[in-house]
């Protein structure tokens, strides 16, 4: 009997959000709008996204002594996450500051704060969170080794789920755990690196699948997602919806699908219900703010 349905290590980051006409040249000033500030980060948006669905969640993190962290927190109990593993101090919170254009694409650049602080010595000792969960999701937000400590402390039979963003080359312990690797275009060919490839998904799947990991999800915004493993590959239609704010959707489907799978839905299947919650949570403003509910997720 597991305690937790998914466990979120990862990012947790205050969104400095500025809804822009066109973005900046090199060199260049454009005015913008107002600033909003949001609760996010990868880590924590998984986690409130996974939450609002219905799943028993809880989030490794670490946040600043500062009112961003207090912000942060607040958020993920508000949508009732876990959040006994989140860590306090040892520098201030992570920043992601993002633009917002009308089309609603975003381009975000992060100051990492005490993201980059969350070690492998924090993993081992919240072994019992891992031993806990049915399935852990993580990204990379937080460093490398911190993410191959979560993968050694993994329990026999929990699921391992990595989106690599911002993408680097994995070492094999790593790739070998995920199940599924969730990667777009631009990570998939940072982890194939300089190997030849085609500019087809199914290209991409097959050469990842080659690397170790058991699973492998391309996403492909309005073309839907490729899911793959050693059984065969299938597209799985996008959601035609009018986007306001692209901000955090990739966290929302990755959470949905972790959770999906922990509740033993088929990759297929579980990414098709993933891609109705990254639908829904476009047609908000924001991140976490966005995420659906069930009802809303139905409603698609």
């Amino acid at each position: 009997m597991y305690d937790y349905d998914l466990l979120v290590i990862g990012s947790a980051n205050a969104d400095l959000v500025i809804g822009v006409e066109r973005r900046p040249g090199p060199g260049e000033t454009v005015l913008g709008s107002d600033l909003a500030v949001h609760p996010g980060g990868k880590g924590a948006n998984q986690a409130v996204a996974a939450a609002r669905l219905g799943a028993r969640t809880a989030l490794l993190a670490r946040v600043g002594d500062d009112a961003y962290g207090r912000l942060l927190l607040d958020a993920q109990r508000a949508a009732g996450v876990d959040t006994g593993g989140v860590l306090v101090g040892g520098a201030p919170t992570g920043v992601a500051l993002i633009t917002v254009d009308p089309d609603g694409d975003n381009s975000i650049v992060v100051s990492p704060g005490a993201n980059g602080k969350l070690t492998p010595g924090d993993v081992r000792a919240a072994r019992n969170l891992f031993h806990a969960s049915r399935v852990v999701s993580a990204q990379l937000e937080i460093p490398l080794e911190t993410v191959a400590e979560a993968v050694r402390s993994l329990a026999p039979g929990t699921r391992f789920v990595l989106n690599p963003s911002p993408p680097r080359p994995l070492p094999p312990e790593v790739l070998a755990a995920c199940d599924p690797l969730i990667v777009n275009e631009h990570e998939a060919r940072v982890i194939i690196g300089d190997e030849p490839v085609g500019d087809e998904p199914a290209d991409w799947a097959r050469i990842l699948l080659a690397r170790g990991p058991r699973s492998v999800v391309v996403t492909l915004g309005a073309r839907g997602a490729l899911v793959a493993s050693t059984q065969g590959a299938a597209l799985v239609p996008a959601v035609k919806v009018d986007p306001v704010d692209t901000t955090g959707a990739g966290d929302a489907f990755t959470a949905a699908l972790a959770w999906r799978l922990g509740q033993g839905d088929a990759l297929a299947d579980a990414a098709a219900y993933a891609a109705r919650v990254g639908a829904a949570s476009v047609t908000k403003a924001g991140a976490q703010g966005s995420y659906p509910t069930p009802e809303e997720v139905a409603a698609l």
